[in-house]
């Protein structure tokens, strides 16, 4: 009985022993939503209890309350919620043995950063879903849902200022801002996608720990008109010195020169691109289920 428990066990994906039998999963919410919105990551959670039974779900919260979570997604310094991220998983024992992770939008780089700088305890497979990896939001096309008002103020922010040293400490889409007209400012004033990226430098344990995934998996949004430009969801962006064209990830020197280890990722099948029919953030339950859910498995 326990050798067909056991195999029963495997084939669903699931792991012998402990309370939570599921390879754990951590959420991260993208710009202007909470941990717990029903309508977006309480939802994503229910979804994935529903159908991968046992499993763990953390959907991170940064701050005390629900308010604090949406408000620091616009003005908490990047690199502060990396750090309370990378606390958070540290000590939560259902973490210990390994978890899967899964970001919308900015969540989807903000993790990849928590994979780069934070080894323990492992990330698993990497699941970004309209993460913004080469940069964004060039042109700050729009905002999500009741946040519009803010939006506006970050717009004028950003037009006066991006790489400004204050307004990159304390506004978090400053800190992903890649202007492909003003490239020197970026690498040299961007306190975080810079970083991450390895435009100033290579850093070993970066490049290191990321390839430790198992798989990174990048959802991009084939009709988005929130991410400018889209391609970034991918790891592509555009040509430097102009915001017409476009370049693949395979065409980057961040590839070409294999910065991040992607290169050496890509040749061992490590990477996975999707595309969904759909504007930004914008999926059916099927197609989560169909390709998306495997991944977690």
């Amino acid at each position: 009985m326990a050798a067909l428990r056991a195999a029963v066990l495997v084939a669903l994906g699931l792991r012998l022993g402990g309370a939570g039998a599921a390879v754990p999963l951590v959420i991260w919410h993208g710009m202007g939503d909470s941990c717990c919105n029903p309508q977006s990551m309480g939802y994503i959670k229910k979804i994935v209890e529903n159908k991968i039974p046992g499993v763990y779900v953390l959907s991170l919260k940064i701050g005390s309350n629900l308010i604090q979570d949406m408000e620091n997604s616009f003005f908490m310094n990047v690199n502060d919620q990396v750090r309370e991220v990378c606390s958070q998983l540290a000590n939560d024992p259902h973490l210990k043995g390994g978890y899967n992770a899964m970001g919308f939008s900015q969540g989807g780089q903000f993790l990849r950063a928590v994979a780069q700088r934070c080894p323990s305890p492992p990330m698993l497979n990497l699941i970004s879903i309209g993460g913004q990896h080469q940069g964004s939001v060039y042109g700050f096309p729009r905002c999500p849902g009741e946040s519009s008002h803010i939006c506006d103020w970050i717009r004028k922010t950003l037009d006066l200022g991006a790489y400004t040293q204050a307004v990159q400490e304390h506004l978090v889409q400053a800190e992903y801002w890649h202007n492909p007209l003003k490239e020197e400012d970026y690498r040299k004033n961007s306190i975080f996608l810079a970083d991450i990226n390895q435009e100033r430098g290579i850093n070993e344990t970066y490049k290191k720990n990321l390839m430790a995934l198992k798989k990174f998996v990048m959802v991009k949004f084939l009709n988005d008109t929130m991410v400018d430009p889209p391609i970034s969801e991918w790891f592509g962006f555009y040509k430097s010195g102009q915001a017409k064209e476009t370049i693949p990830l395979r065409e980057t020197t961040l590839y070409t020169e294999d910065r991040l280890g992607l290169q050496e990722m890509d040749k061992a099948g490590k990477l996975v691109f999707l595309g969904v029919k759909g504007d930004h953030l914008h999926f059916s339950e099927e197609w989560f289920y169909a390709t998306i859910l495997p991944f977690l498995q």
